[in-house]
């Protein structure tokens, strides 16, 4: 098996290598500019997991894009339930008549993402629509409207490209499959 960062990770193999991520997220970029063409977005990342995502995705794209950050924090023994969760950053940009795309990681159960959706949505945005690079069908419990999907994944324990093991890999310019589940 190979190791990483100093030995931090144990991978098991690469899910999707650089270039594959660059492609796909070309053909984002390209979906997102013909459906809002002649407008302007509010691109808005979750963080810190989207933060290389949303730096990739943007700098592809060729229309206006302002950009903003939303941080959140899990309540013990809530948030895994309940979806339920403490905003540890809001955002700055006022979105009210604005078109925006929440901009995730990965999206597992939705339940997170949900609840983040529906506090941005009392902004009364003009539109609002969410992008993930990773989706979790299996494991949604509520149906969340994914518009813009990089790519569908089952449940092997994931590094890189943004997602972390107890803050470690995130750096890892592509996505693996770790050895083992902590």
């Amino acid at each position: 098996m190979t190791r990483l960062l100093d030995g931090a990770l144990e991978i098991e193999q690469v899910v999707f290598d650089e270039e594959t991520i660059k492609a796909r997220v070309k053909e984002l970029a390209a979906q997102i500019e013909e459906d809002y063409r002649g407008e302007s977005v509010i691109m808005i990342g979750v963080i810190r997991g989207a933060l290389y995502f949303l730096t990739d995705l943007t700098r592809e794209l060729d229309m206006p894009v302002e950009i903003d950050l939303i941080g959140f924090g899990s309540i013990p023994n809530t948030t895994n339930k309940t979806g339920v969760v403490n905003i540890t950053k809001d955002i700055a940009t006022d979105i009210e008549g604005r078109h925006v795309i929440v901009v995730e990681d990965v999206i597992r159960t939705g339940l997170t993402t949900a609840y983040i959706m529906s506090y941005l949505e009392e902004r009364k945005p003009a539109s609002i629509a969410l992008c993930s690079m990773l989706v979790n069908p299996d494991r949604m419990l509520m149906t969340i409207p994914v518009k813009y999907t990089g790519f569908e994944i089952n449940d092997n324990w994931l590094a890189g490209y943004g997602m972390d093991v107890h803050e470690i890999g995130r750096n890892i310019p592509y996505i693996v499959k770790l050895a083992r589940k902590e």
